[in-house]
């Protein structure tokens, strides 16, 4: 499973689709403000055109609609040589609708890392319709990511047999392919990109930030950052403290974690998903299709299909077989948002039947795979992203020490986790951090949103965010609800607040909760 997937909504539809066919810097640095080289830069005029189809990186699809424009800036490959290299990062926007009452730019990043927000705004634009009263709502594909100097590594068939492996050996022979598989994925990384591997970091796509947001004329960034976003904007603000505008993180990444304890606190988070989405299925008596008269019996379940399914997949979609890794993928994705728990109970049943169709696209939509069988680039910039970050690099034999811990944490997405913190092992690029530094001070105030039922971004992030930022800086909101995220399950609460502060300039009360309804 990758860091941060992909936006629960883009999944529903993309499962849908599928049914329907299946039959270098230093993270030590000090902040930047008017000696980055960004701040030398000459400033671009974007050139706003009507949009193009999208790429197959950025997942294919149909262009978005007229209301939607497109451009590109160039920035510097290496910000350590300014004036050399340079590559495009592609734009989206819609433009304000009140021009009298237009505040400036509101810059999206979705997450991941990896995710295309050329692709992703359009298609959630309706969950931020009233914050387009008064900003041009912006997002970008990030360096490596979509259009913007995409990081390839191996082809669509390959990546088929790449997420089909057993991603749990359980013997030295399994082992073996295991780490073969690991090994041939990263060469394919390196042979394809190793022109971008060694930039394309958060610290640089911070910096990227502060070039947007020069290039669309405005003197502090308005930024919402999402899951993996988060980070970055704590990175942004770090490096530009003083560029700060009206801010908000939602599922909020925790800062002080290393990728070890956040994969560890991933385990922990979508278990307790997964307990809250069975508990939920008991709750409704005969209404749930699901064997078990307790939470813990359909958990029980649920692991006795994962064990099964590794030494005997079921029918998929096509010729492709529902894996216990594609199955455990898609249990994951779906617990990204209380409205796909009735997708994960019916696939959950169909699967117990030997039917894999549901979970495979709901495996699918988190390996940014379409009913085409195209790939979009998200798996691959997820990698590059974290390994050019973290420093944290881990053998064979640290690897399985630390196995029991996971499993303790999961048992059903722990074995599953635990594995992968081997994705950077040999990685050609060597990270810069344990953790980024967000220490933010002089930045306008932030508001960070924790969702107490977050899978992929535990609710604990959110006040170790607040902590790191810095005294006057960070503004915690509790939302008691599920999924990940606070502002797109709709909680009236949650939206009022963070409209409020982003559309009036009113900086809600600290610690204020939500309870979803």
């Amino acid at each position: 499973m990758p860091r941060n997937a992909l936006r629960a909504t883009a999944a529903a539809a993309l499962a849908a689709a599928l049914l329907s066919t299946a039959g270098c810097s230093d993270s030590n640095e000090q902040p930047e403000d008017t000696q980055s080289p960004t701040g030398q830069a000459a400033v671009q005029k974007p050139e706003w055109e009507a949009c193009p189809t999208p790429s197959a990186a950025e997942g294919g699809g149909q262009a978005p609609s007229k209301e939607w424009q497109c451009a590109t800036i160039k920035v510097p490959l290496d910000y350590a040589r300014p004036e050399g290299e340079q590559i495009e990062l592609a734009l989206i926007r819609a433009e304000a609708r009140d021009k009298s009452k237009r505040i400036g730019s509101l810059v999206f990043n979705f997450g991941g890392p990896g995710g295309s927000g050329i692709t992703t705004l359009p298609g959630a634009a309706k969950e931020y319709d009233a914050l387009r009263e008064r900003y041009d709502l912006v997002s970008f594909d990030p360096r490596g990511v979509g259009r913007s100097a995409p990081v390839l590594c191996k082809s669509n068939r390959e990546l088929d047999a790449y997420y089909a492996q057993d991603n749990t050996p359980t013997s030295a022979a399994q082992e073996k392919t295991y780490v073969d598989g690991i090994k041939s994925y990263q060469q394919a990384c390196e042979k394809n990109s190793a022109k971008v591997l060694p930039y394309v970091g958060t610290t640089n796509a911070a910096r990227d930030l502060d070039m947007i947001r020069r290039a669309l004329g405005d003197e502090k960034l308005h930024y919402f950052g999402i899951s993996y976003g988060t980070e970055l904007g704590g990175v942004y603000a770090h490096l530009f403290p003083t560029h700060v505008g009206r801010a908000v993180f939602d599922a909020v990444v925790d800062p002080t974690k290393t990728s070890e304890q956040s994969a560890l606190g991933q385990a922990k988070g979508f278990q307790l998903a997964l307990g809250n989405f069975a508990q939920d299925c008991v709750d409704r008596g005969d209404a749930c299709q699901l064997q078990g008269s307790t939470a813990r019996e359909i958990e029980a379940n649920i692991i006795a299909l994962q064990k099964k399914l590794d030494t005997a997949p079921i029918a998929g979609i096509g010729d492709r077989e529902l894996t216990q890794s594609a199955a455990t993928n898609g249990i994951a994705q779906a617990l990204y948002s209380k409205e796909l728990w009735p997708l994960l109970e019916q696939g959950l049943d169909e699967a117990e039947g030997g039917q894999g169709q549901l979970l495979l696209a709901l495996s699918d939509a988190l390996n940014g795979r379409d009913q085409n069988g195209n790939y979009s680039n998200i798996g691959a910039a997820n990698t590059a992203i974290n390994c050019a970050d973290s420093k944290e690099r881990f053998t064979l034999e640290q690897t399985k020490a630390k196995l029991p811990q996971f499993r303790a944490a999961s048992p059903v997405f722990g074995d599953f986790l635990g594995w992968a913190l081997m994705s950077c092992t040999d990685w050609p690029v060597a990270g810069v951090w344990d953790t980024p530094d967000v220490s933010a001070p002089g930045s306008a105030p932030i508001l960070v949103i924790g969702n107490t039922g977050d899978p992929a971004t535990p609710y604990e992030g959110a006040r170790k965010m607040v902590e790191r930022l810095g005294p006057g800086v960070g503004v915690e909101l509790t939302y008691r609800g599920e999924g990940h995220g606070a502002y797109n399950s709709g909680d009236a609460c949650v939206q009022k607040a963070v409209n409020g502060y982003l559309l009036d300039g009113t900086v809600p009360p600290a610690n204020r909760v939500c309870t979803a309804a």
